[in-house]
C-alpha cells in the first residue's frame, strides 16, 4: 500500500489559550517580538524566537545560544497546562474575520513529498528561493526541539472546493472549538480536534486529492527536511480562503542619489514617473519624499514579468548591487500599510521604500503548477494561520517502519 501524503499527526499538542502567534517572519522588526513577550510571555513567540525575550534581549544572548533556554520554555509551557497532548489526531480550523471566513486542516504531511522542480516527484510544490541562515535558524530549533510550533501553509490546487465545504459544514456540526485565539487584527481563529472516524478519513482525503503548493512555510519546511523529518506540520487550505496582500521592500541606504538611480532604472529601459500607487506592472520607489512610479517592458516569461522579480533582478541587483540577503533589505509584507513605510523613510530610519503591487492567485498557481522559481518573499498570504495552537512532535526519517 502507497504511503498516504496526508496523514493524522501522530503525536502533538492542543493549546489551552494564550499560546497563539504570528509567525516570526509577520514582524517588520525583531524588537516588535520582544513587545508581545514583554506583555504575553506564554505565546509561542517565547520558544521560536528565544533571543527576542527581554531577559534574552538584555543579555545580548545570539539565537544559537538560546535554543536551550527554548526547549525548557516549551517543557515549562506542557507541564503548566499551557497544552495538552493529543494523539493520533487532525484539526479542522477556522479565522472569522471583517475579511470574511477561512478554513484549513491542520495535519502531518510527508516531507518526502516535497518537489521543488519538474524532474523531482512529489506532490508537495515548493518554488520560492529561501534565505539560507533563515533555514539553519529554523533547522536548528526543530531539532533542539523536537517539536514543531508552526505550521506550513499548503494551498490545495485540486479539491479545494469541496475540501472548504466539507471544513464549512464540519465546523457547524462540530460545536464549540477546543480553542480560540484572537490575532492582532481581531479574527478569531478556532481549531476543533479530531480523532480517527470517518470525518478525519473524509477530510484526509480530500486534503490529499491534488497538488499541494507552499503558500507560506518554505523556510519552515526545507527545515523540515534537513532535519531529516518523517512529516511536518501543516495546514491545508483552499484558494477560496486566502487572498495575497502586497510585499513591500524597506532599504536602510540605497548607496546611490536618486537621481542616479532613476537614470539607471531608465538605462534599463524603465519609464519613470511620478506617482504613489503600485500597479500591475509598475512598482514605486519612494525616497527623499517623492513617489517615482516605474514601469519596465513586460517579459515574455510567467516568472520573469512577476514585479518582485523585475525588482530583485533589476532595482537590487543590477541598479543597486544588492543580493536579495542584503542586509539592507527589509521585507515587509501586507499587515504594513504603504503609509508606514513611507513614515519610516520620512522618519530617516529608511533610504528608501520599495512598493509592489500583489501576485495574483491565479500567477502564483501557475508558476507552481509549472515548477518554477518564485522570487524571494513575493507572496504575503491572508489570513495567516497562527502559530502555537497546534503543535507536532516530530519523528525522524531514520525511524520510519520499513
Amino acid at each position: 500500500m502507497s504511503r498516504p501524503v496526508i496523514a493524522p499527526v501522530p503525536h502533538g499538542w492542543i493549546s489551552t489559550g494564550g499560546t497563539g502567534a504570528q509567525n516570526y517572519d509577520e514582524f517588520a522588526d525583531d524588537a516588535e517580538i520582544t513587545a508581545v513577550l514583554a506583555v504575553n510571555p506564554t505565546s509561542a513567540l517565547a520558544v521560536e524566537m528565544p533571543h527576542r525575550t527581554p531577559p534574552a534581549v538584555a543579555a545580548r544572548r545570539t539565537f544559537a545560544e538560546s535554543l536551550d533556554t527554548a526547549a525548557a520554555t516549551l517543557v515549562h509551557l506542557q507541564d503548566d497546562g499551557a497544552f495538552r497532548p493529543a494523539r493520533q489526531f487532525v484539526a479542522p480550523y477556522r479565522i472569522s474575520g471583517a475579511e470574511g471566513v477561512a478554513y484549513g486542516l491542520f495535519c502531518a504531511v510527508d516531507t518526502g513529498q516535497i518537489s521543488t522542480s519538474a524532474d523531482e516527484p512529489g506532490l508537495v510544490i515548493r518554488n520560492e528561493d529561501v534565505f539560507a541562515a533563515k533555514v539553519r535558524e529554523r533547522t536548528a530549533l526543530t531539532t533542539r526541539l523536537g517539536t514543531q510550533l508552526s505550521p506550513v501553509l499548503l494551498l490545495q490546487t485540486g479539491s479545494g472546493d469541496a475540501l472548504r465545504a466539507a471544513l464549512a459544514e464540519l465546523t457547524r456540526r462540530l460545536g464549540d472549538p477546543a480553542v480560540v485565539d484572537t490575532d492582532p487584527r481581531g479574527r478569531a481563529h478556532e481549531v476543533w480536534v479530531l480523532g480517527p472516524g470517518p470525518d478525519a478519513d473524509r477530510l484526509l482525503v480530500l486534503a490529499g486529492s491534488g497538488d499541494l503548493v507552499v503558500a507560506d512555510g518554505n523556510h519552515r519546511s526545507l527545515a523540515a527536511q534537513q532535519a531529516h523529518l518523517d512529516r511536518f506540520l501543516a495546514v491545508v487550505t483552499t484558494p477560496g480562503s486566502v487572498r495575497i496582500a502586497p510585499y513591500h521592500r524597506l532599504v536602510t541606504a540605497l548607496g546611490l542619489p536618486v537621481g542616479e538611480v532613476l537614470t539607471r532604472l531608465r538605462a534599463a529601459g524603465a519609464v519613470v514617473a511620478t506617482g504613489a500607487e503600485p500597479e500591475p506592472g509598475t512598482f514605486v520607489l519612494y525616497a527623499g519624499g517623492v513617489a517615482h512610479a516605474v514601469t519596465l517592458p513586460p517579459a515574455d516569461d510567467v516568472v520573469g514579468r512577476l514585479d518582485h522579480a523585475v525588482v530583485e533582478r533589476v532595482l537590487f541587483g543590477d541598479v543597486l548591487g544588492m543580493a536579495p540577503d542584503d542586509p539592507r533589505i527589509r521585507y515587509i509584507g501586507g499587515d504594513y500599510p504603504p503609509e508606514w513605510l513611507t513614515g519610516e523613510v520620512d522618519a530617516g530610519r529608511a533610504g528608501a521604500a520599495v512598493l509592489i503591487a500583489p501576485v495574483s492567485v491565479d500567477d502564483f498557481v501557475a508558476v507552481n503548477l509549472a515548477r518554477r522559481k518564485m522570487p524571494r518573499k513575493s507572496t504575503w498570504f491572508t489570513p495567516k494561520a497562527r502559530g502555537g495552537l497546534v503543535l507536532a512532535d516530530t519523528v525522524p526519517a531514520e525511524t520510519r517502519p520499513q
